[in-house]
């Protein structure tokens, strides 16, 4: 009987042993996955900002000074047709520029990594993180723009060939390079100036003394339902000495803000109505409707610098147009 019991013994043993012996399959094969990681502990986020999901910089290293990246040199482009028609996102239309209009406007900028690197942009062309381009949901395809940081004053030159971001908060989305050289890469997003730049244009350094006259508008054109369409900005440097009215005798308006929906605009038209008259500022306002969007402006003048005169008393924020 003890025999027996010491055999029922040694098999049960050995079974036991060799159970523990044997690797968990589905365990193995988990772990052995070739890099495998959680999509969400492979990117380093820092305090304060960090990347979006799966995004992030790539596995190429930009140089360590990042004044060593080249900016985008504005050069003469057809526009693209089928880049620029009016399109809608969310349920809200853009209309592209088609046109050599100045642009100037204030917001916050985002960028947009590995995660899109190599898919097919609105130009048709490949996004290279590692170039210094840029997505805009309405300046021309393509077209060039000075973007400067407003914290730090850095300035950088980039090539607009795709549309976006198609949120209210973000006025502008950059490439990993352009946003590592102005020095906010890993945050994920600063408060920037965007200006339109031509071939030819002298002025696309660093100029952060301008910045000082540059502030966001809550009350116009940052919270029209395109919200990111129109120009926003100083008085914009249509011209560098006075100039006569033009031909037509249509002359010189300020255009003191944009809108998608004509309720806001023509409230708007009112304030800006009361503050003319306690200012005694001549001219007459005008609500019109132009490239989709309700303006509100103030003329005409005669002279470009009589317009900028008027700006100065009404102290807000105007785009000089003709």
């Amino acid at each position: 009987m003890q025999s027996v019991l010491r055999w029922l013994w040694l098999v049960t043993l050995s079974a036991l042993l060799v159970a523990c012996s044997t690797p968990n399959q589905t365990t193995a094969s988990h772990k052995s996955t070739p890099g495998y990681k959680s999509a969400r502990t492979t990117v380093p986020v820092t305090k304060g900002g960090g990347y979006y999901k799966d995004d992030g910089p790539g596995d190429r290293r930009l140089p360590a000074d990042p004044d060593a990246i080249p900016d985008a040199v504005p050069v003469d482009e057809p526009l693209l047709t089928s880049a620029n028609r009016p399109y809608t996102i969310q349920g809200q239309t853009y209309v592209p520029e088609s046109n050599q209009s100045r642009y100037q406007a204030r917001g916050k900028a985002s960028w947009y990594g590995k995660k899109f690197h190599g898919r097919r942009t609105a130009s048709g062309e490949a996004y290279d993180m590692y170039e210094m381009t840029a997505a805009h949901p309405t300046l021309p395809i393509p077209s060039y723009a000075k973007v400067t940081n407003v914290s730090n004053g850095k300035s950088v030159v980039v090539r607009i060939n795709d549309r976006g971001p198609f949120q209210r908060t973000r006025l502008i989305d950059l490439s990993y390079a352009a946003a590592y050289k102005l020095g906010y890469a890993n945050v994920g997003h600063a408060e920037v100036v965007v200006e339109r730049v031509r071939p030819g244009d002298v002025d696309v350094d660093s100029s952060p003394v301008r910045l000082a006259n540059i502030t966001p508008r809550d009350d116009a054109v940052r919270v029209m339902n395109a919200s990111l369409t129109a120009p926003m900005s100083g008085i914009a440097d249509v011209a560098r000495v006075p100039q006569p009215a033009s031909a037509d005798g249509s002359g010189v308006w300020l255009q003191l803000g944009a809108f998608g929906t004509p309720g806001n605009a023509e409230a708007f038209r009112q304030r800006m109505q009361s503050l003319a008259s306690s200012n005694d500022v001549e001219g007459r306002l005008e609500l019109v409707n132009r490239d989709g969007l309700y303006k509100v402006r103030i003329g005409p003048f005669v002279t470009v610098s009589r317009a900028r005169e008027v700006a100065e008393r009404l102290n807000v924020q105007t785009v000089v147009m003709r």
